[in-house]
């Protein structure tokens, strides 16, 4: 576990032989929101450091860009622990928690949409990361500025608790836009992120970045 932003936490699962960081992060405010929940393996072992920073809290929202096993394979741990929480998801990753008996309370939004609380305002951003590509969603958190990337932004290696520095220009040119399946969904991904104003990149996989100008 590591702190790696205000209000962040980050939570990372080393996946051997490939040497592959997972992240997940609990931000924690007065409506504390976990992004991704990491496979299951995962979520049992981070659910116990989860508890201890929440303390007493509930846990408020659980944030779900695409269906995924290190995205919401853990969904059922978490929900077991905190069954008043709330999956965040796309429709798409609505049909696929409510078809696996997942989740049955879910908050489905669309990308430009909104999800606001106390200490929080969420915006999501269209990723088209759902299986044959249909969309998914990112989230911005407006307040902090945190960017939550899930696989878009991907860098293989030990990476728990690294923070680099980069522009946004270089950090959108290094993303994952260009691994897009076709020309339009590249160039529509790239002009959404030109339209961001991230300070902070929270990474799927792959080292964080603090933008810099």
């Amino acid at each position: 576990m590591a702190k790696i932003y205000p209000d962040l936490y980050q939570f990372t699962e080393l996946l051997q032989p490939i040497r592959l960081s997972v992240h997940q992060y609990l931000l924690l405010t007065e409506e504390p929101a976990l992004i991704q929940t990491g496979a299951i393996t995962q979520a049992q072992a981070t659910l116990p450091q989860i508890q201890k920073l929440l303390g007493g809290k509930s846990l408020k929202y659980i944030l779900i860009s695409h269906f995924e096993s290190d995205e919401c394979g853990g969904l059922a741990v978490v929900l077991k622990a905190y069954p008043e929480a709330v999956p965040v998801c796309s429709e798409i990753t609505a049909r696929q928690l409510w078809g696996f008996g997942l989740a049955q309370k879910v908050i489905i939004k669309k990308p430009g949409e909104r999800l606001s609380g106390n200490d929080f305002t969420f915006t999501t951003i269209a990723y088209p990361s759902e299986m044959h590509m249909w969309e998914g969603v990112l989230f911005l958190e407006e307040k902090r500025g945190i960017l939550f990337t899930s696989d878009l932004m991907f860098q293989m290696g030990e990476t728990q608790g690294i923070v680099v520095e980069s522009s946004w220009k270089e950090a959108i040119q290094a993303s994952g836009a260009d691994q897009l399946p076709n020309l339009a969904m590249q160039t529509k991904m790239v002009e959404d992120l030109k339209g961001l104003h991230p300070s902070f990149v929270a990474s799927g996989h792959g080292p964080c970045i603090k933008i810099i100008n």
